[in-house]
């Protein structure tokens, strides 16, 4: 005859509020939970698992945790560090990993070849594939091609600029080799940038055109996510040295402590040494004196 079984016997029972299972969530989190956590995070930012936003959102939540149960599901939907992931197969042009610069020529024709401006502006920037030759024009206006996150249709592409009583700024990534060949007349091409050493299978960007009372910029800049993953590597490397500091400090002081009771230690020695001394002496006088009264007595 079997027993009856309640609606919560059995698995139930074992996730009792009483069993460990429960309990670990309320504990407490320490630091180095938190920076385990926030190392999955940078790695699902680099893996384009999630966008900037998102990465933000989680970081800040991750330092605001105080319990595990505040910890755990910020990273329930990634993948944990170290594990692989099912293959998945996208349609999308993936993230590139930084500094791999082979995927990031894709060939084709580009996903835009040409902006206008006038009175007015224009912006390429995010995640676009550069053309073979992109022809923009400034009229009494402006106009930013952003080349950080983008692809590019070759290993050498062009942009070309007309930019009258108008600017256009293009800016790039490190490592990209920039050469200017633009002609201005009452304006200029910004030649900062060029001679920097292209990293290896970097593109080329070749900046052509004509500024007539206006001008045509360089820049290079990193992307935001670079920015903020330097960030965090600083303060990483913050965070390091502070513990390291704060390890020196202890053993320091447990040395200072050692110190301090050997002194202190010493100290009682000579104390007790000196004390036996005067001991000793006073003994040596009592003895003297009863001799001498001995003396004086055998005499008379």
């Amino acid at each position: 005859m079997t027993d009856a079984v309640s609606p919560g016997g059995t698995d139930d029972q074992r996730s009792t509020p009483s069993s460990p299972a429960n309990s670990a969530p309320e504990l407490r989190a320490s630091d180095a939970d938190r920076e385990r956590v926030a190392e999955v995070l940078r790695d699902a930012l680099a893996e384009g698992r999630l966008d900037m936003e998102e990465f933000e959102e989680r970081l800040d939540a991750t330092y605001r945790a105080r319990t595990y149960a505040q910890l755990a599901p910020i990273t329930q939907d990634l993948p944990a560090a170290g594990a692989v992931p099912p293959p998945v197969v996208s349609l999308a042009k993936e993230p590139e990993e930084s500094g791999s610069w082979r995927q990031r020529i894709v060939g084709g024709d580009g996903s835009s070849s040409w902006a206008v401006a006038v009175m007015s502006g224009f912006q390429r920037k995010g995640r676009w594939t550069a053309p073979k030759r992109f022809n923009c024009f400034a009229f009494w206006g402006g106009g930013e091609i952003d080349l950080r996150e983008a692809s590019f249709a070759d290993r050498e592409i062009e942009i070309n600029c007309i930019a009258i009583m108008g600017g256009v700024n293009v800016i790039v990534p490190p490592g990209v080799e920039v050469v200017v060949r633009g002609i201005g007349i009452m304006g200029g091409f910004d030649h900062t940038e060029e001679g920097v050493p292209p990293e290896p299978g970097a593109p080329r960007v070749v900046i052509t055109g004509f500024a007539f009372w206006g001008g045509v910029g360089v820049e290079r800049k990193l992307t935001r996510a670079d920015r903020l993953r330097l960030k965090e590597l600083r303060r990483q490397e913050k965070l390091d040295r502070k513990a390291a500091r704060r390890e020196l400090h202890a053993s320091f002081r447990e040395e200072v402590g050692e110190a301090h009771r050997s002194m202190l230690e010493g100290h009682r020695d000579l104390l007790r040494e000196r004390q036996e001394e005067q001991r000793e002496l006073q003994r040596e006088r009592r003895e003297a004196r009863r001799e001498e009264r001995d003396r004086r007595r055998g005499g008379y």
